[in-house]
């Protein structure tokens, strides 16, 4: 395929249609009590879709800002992420996805997290809870946002 050809889209990607578009976001995380994290979000895609792309910024400096990159394997029929923020940090995460509802989870000994994401019926928001784990510890809650749809 030449540089000018439109890439095809990867249909293994249509179930995460309903996320495409720009999205105001309000937050909590529990390690910073009281606060309340503001910010937006664009889910894209790209290259015509053979893969999703997220663009997440949160107006203050406690949570960092970041994208992430979704494609899937369709040899194992999976689905992948690649996630790089601010601060630097670099991460490869499993994410599936199951009607309305997308989770992403990576497991490691020192540092664990999880995150789902409920889209709303009518397409206008979308809940998240994350959980993390530290050095095999106990579960202990994340970073939670609420979505509302602006296009």
């Amino acid at each position: 395929m030449s540089k000018n050809e439109a890439q095809k889209p990867n249909p293994a990607l249509k179930p995460f249609a309903a996320l495409i578009g720009e999205w105001t976001s309000i937050g909590t995380h529990p390690m910073v009590p009281g606060k309340t994290f503001h910010g937006h979000a664009t889910f894209e895609w790209i290259e015509g879709g053979a893969f999703l792309m997220l663009h997440s910024q949160i107006d203050e400096p406690e949570i960092p800002s970041g994208i992430c990159i979704i494609g899937s394997d369709d040899k194992d029929g999976k689905f992948y992420m690649l996630y790089f923020d601010e601060r630097g940090v670099s991460r490869k995460l499993d994410v599936s996805i199951e009607g309305n509802i997308m989770h992403w989870s990576r497991e490691t000994p020192k540092f664990s997290q999880h995150m789902e994401f409920t889209v709303s019926t009518d397409g206008k928001t979308i809940m998240s809870k994350g959980v993390m784990q530290r050095n095999g510890g106990a579960w202990e809650g994340d970073l939670e946002q609420t979505f509302t749809r602006v296009s």
